[in-house]
C-alpha cells in the first residue's frame, strides 16, 4: 500500500516538472539540451506509471521497463554531456548584454559631451561677444567728463560687467575645457590643479610622465572628468589638507592614482556624493579599464584606475602595475 501511495507521489511531482520543463523549452529558444532534459522528465514520468501498474498486480512486459530506462538513460546522459553548450550560450547572452550596457553607456557619455561643447561654444561666441562689447562702450563712457556720482555707477557697471565676463568664461572652461581640447589631457588636467589649488586652502600634488601626447577622445574626456570630480568630491566632503594624484603612461596602459588624507568614509555606504563612486566607476568600465576606489575611516581615500590606451580591456598584469 505504502509503496503505490510512494508511486503516486512521485508521478505527480515528476509531472509537475515535466510541465515546467515543457515550459522552458520555448524560454531556451527550442535548445536540444533542454529538449532532452524535458524528455528524460516525461519518460520519468511514464516509468513511474508503469510501475504503479505493476504494482497494481497489471501484466507490463519486461521489455517496457528495458525500453524506458535506455531512453531515460540516453536522454540525461546527452543532455549531461552536452550542458557546456547550454552554459557557452547563456554566457555570450551576458557578453551581448554587457556589450550593450557599454555602448548605451557610450553613446550617452559621448551625447553629453556634445551638449556640454554646443551650450560652451554658444555662451563664448554668443554672450561673450555681447559683454565685451558693453565693457568697450562703458570704456568709452569713463572718458566723458562725468559728475562724480555718475563715474561711481560707471565703475560699478563696469565691475559687473567684468565679473559676468569671466563667470562666463569659467562656465564656458568647465562645460567644455579649452586646454583640454587644444593641448591634452596632461596639460588639461594641470589646469584644472591649478586653478582648484589656488582657489581652496589644500596642497594638491600632481606628478606625471605624459607630455603632449594626444589619446582617443573619449579617453581623454572621461579620465579628466574622473579627476575633476575626485577632486572636487575630496575639497567638498573630505576635509582633507593634502591630495596626491599621479598620472603615466606605461606601454599602452594609462594608470591614473588618486589619494587625499581626508576622514574617508565607506564606499558601499557614498551613494550621494557628485557624480558618484559607482558613476566613476561605470564611466571607467566603458573604456574597458579597471577602477578601484579603497577608504576606511579616518585613513582618507584612495583611487586606482587603468584605462588601455586603444581601447581594449586591460588585463590584470596592468592593473596590478
Amino acid at each position: 500500500m505504502w509503496i503505490k501511495i510512494l508511486l503516486v507521489v512521485a508521478i505527480l511531482v515528476q509531472v509537475v516538472a515535466s510541465v515546467y520543463a515543457v515550459r522552458l523549452i520555448r524560454t531556451t529558444k527550442y535548445n536540444s539540451i533542454w529538449i532532452l532534459f524535458t524528455l528524460g522528465f516525461t519518460l520519468l514520468s511514464v516509468e513511474r506509471i508503469v510501475q504503479l501498474l505493476r504494482a497494481s498486480d497489471q501484466e507490463i512486459p519486461y521489455e517496457v521497463f528495458v525500453w524506458l530506462g535506455v531512453i531515460i538513460s540516453v536522454s540525461m546522459s546527452l543532455g549531461v554531456m552536452y550542458a557546456s553548450k547550454l552554459f557557452r550560450y547563456i554566457a555570450s547572452l551576458n557578453r551581448q548584454r554587457q556589450l550593450l550596457n557599454k555602448r548605451i553607456l557610450t553613446a550617452v557619455l559621448r551625447t553629453e559631451e556634445k551638449s556640454r561643447s554646443r551650450f560652451s561654444k554658444e555662451l563664448h561666441d554668443g554672450l561673450g561677444p555681447l559683454l565685451s562689447s558693453a565693457r568697450m562702450s562703458l570704456s568709452a563712457l569713463r572718458r566723458e567728463q562725468l559728475a562724480e556720482d555718475q563715474q561711481e555707477i560707471l565703475a560699478n557697471t563696469t565691475y559687473v560687467i567684468d565679473e559676468a565676463i569671466r563667470s562666463l568664461r569659467e562656465i564656458s572652461n568647465n562645460l567644455s575645457p579649452h586646454v583640454l581640447n587644444d593641448f591634452g589631457l596632461a596639460r588639461g588636467i594641470q589646469n584644472f590643479v591649478g586653478k582648484s589649488a589656488t582657489i581652496h586652502d589644500v596642497k594638491i600634488r600632481f606628478v606625471t610622465n605624459l607630455r603632449d601626447e594626444r589619446y582617443d577622445t573619449d579617453v581623454e574626456v572621461i579620465l579628466y572628468r574622473v579627476v575633476c570630480e575626485l577632486i572636487n568630491n575630496s575639497l567638498r566632503h573630505s576635509g582633507c589638507s593634502e591630495i596626491n594624484l599621479s598620472l603615466s603612461r606605461s606601454g599602452r596602459t594609462l594608470s591614473l592614482d588618486y589619494s587625499d588624507n581626508g576622514r574617508g568614509f565607506d564606499p558601499e555606504a557614498l551613494t550621494d556624493c557628485g557624480m558618484g563612486l559607482s558613476n566613476i566607476a561605470s564611466r571607467i568600465n566603458s573604456l574597458s579599464g579597471r577602477c578601484e576606489i579603497t577608504s576606511s575611516k579616518g585613513r582618507g581615500m584612495q583611487a586606482r584606475i587603468r584605462v588601455a590606451t586603444d581601447g581594449s580591456a586591460v588585463g590584470e598584469e596592468a592593473s596590478g602595475q
